[in-house]
């Protein structure tokens, strides 16, 4: 048996001021209620809400203050993600913080939910850790998961848990579930998928196990989620099969075909190339009724919130004195438009 403790936090995330003081108080309840736990995993965008007007630098501040939260309680910790500033770009990035209050690595979302989540530059690298003497895990970020070759990629990788945060606001929430459980199951491996309540999400947390079982969903408020988890279950169901039954992983292994359809250029997508641009839908483009054109997929600037104040507050620091201060630039995206929702 190899046993490792990881708590997701689904809590109330808010879009019209910080929350990181909030997810150090989550933090130190949670460290002292349940003390075996060794890693704990935010919701998407948990710090500051959806605008990229947040933006800071890599290592910002924010990311300061977490790895002090890390060393602070002795745990791995995934803080959600924040957005991240490289020159003109902007990434929706989860650092993975060790518990010495290390940044062992970072993932930036790889498919940002276009064409809503506007200005922000999807990431090209896979992202996978090890966990000394537990084992090795592997980071996507909310609508990551609807292209399951993200997790069968980190899973290719030696990945054998799955982190998964995530900012869902909508209507399909309920379709996300299954999407998770499949990742678990036809990759054979644990998939931790937490989601913020309140501004920035609607909850239902869900957690999987190797075999397609459902540990735990999470309803529609704040909940802890603390859940223990064997890597030696992964091993064995990778060796005999889910339930004594189907090697997916073996299967796909020795595919008896290369897919062409990732072949860029081939015969077999024209079909998708069919199918227009990555734009947002006009208003009667489906049924054929002529009204207004609606939005067009173009950048949308959003008038200034008076709600919420363009100060960023600044917390304390140990490193306040190399802590650079957050981006205050403008930043091209939609705010509130991350996938983040769908």
């Amino acid at each position: 048996m190899i046993p490792f403790a990881i708590a997701g936090i689904q809590m109330h995330v808010s879009a019209r001021q910080e929350n990181i003081t909030a997810m150090g108080h989550k933090l130190d309840v949670l460290t002292a209620r349940f003390p075996w736990v060794q890693m704990v995993l935010f919701s998407e965008l948990a710090p500051y809400g959806p605008s990229p007007y947040y933006a800071e630098p890599t290592g910002g501040h924010a990311e300061q203050l977490f790895c002090q939260m890390a060393a602070k309680h002795g745990v791995w910790l995934l803080p959600g993600s924040l957005f991240e500033r490289v020159g003109d770009a902007i990434y929706n990035t989860t650092p993975v913080i060790d518990p010495n209050g290390h940044v062992v690595t970072r993932y930036r979302k790889m498919f940002p939910f276009q064409p809503y989540e506007t200005g922000i530059k999807p990431g090209t690298h896979f992202c996978v850790f090890d966990v000394p003497d537990v084992g090795r895990f592997g980071v996507s970020i909310c609508y990551d998961m609807w292209f399951p070759e993200t997790t069968r990629t980190m899973v290719a990788m030696g990945a054998e848990c799955i982190l998964h945060p995530t900012m869902t606001d909508t209507i399909d929430r309920d379709v996300e579930l299954p999407i998770a459980r499949a990742n678990a199951t036809i990759n054979q491996s644990y998939f931790f998928d937490i989601n913020g309540v309140g501004d920035c999400g609607t909850g239902r947390s869900i957690v999987v196990g190797p075999s397609g079982y459902v540990i735990h969903e999470a309803g529609g408020g704040e909940e802890t989620i603390p859940v223990e988890i064997d890597l030696s279950r992964v091993r064995r169901e990778r060796e005999v099969g889910i339930r004594g039954l189907g090697q997916t992983l073996k299967s796909f292994r020795d595919r008896p075909v290369d897919f062409p359809v990732y072949q860029r250029g081939s015969d077999v997508d024209g079909y998708l190339h069919s199918l227009g641009p990555l734009i947002k839908p006009t208003r009667g483009s489906r049924a054929g009724v002529e009204l207004p054109a609606g939005p067009d997929g173009s950048t949308i600037h959003p008038k200034k919130d008076p709600e919420r104040s363009g100060h960023v507050p600044h917390l304390p620091c140990a490193n306040d004195e190399v802590a650079k201060a957050p981006s205050h630039q403008d930043s091209a995206s939609e705010q509130g438009a991350s996938k983040s929702s769908p």
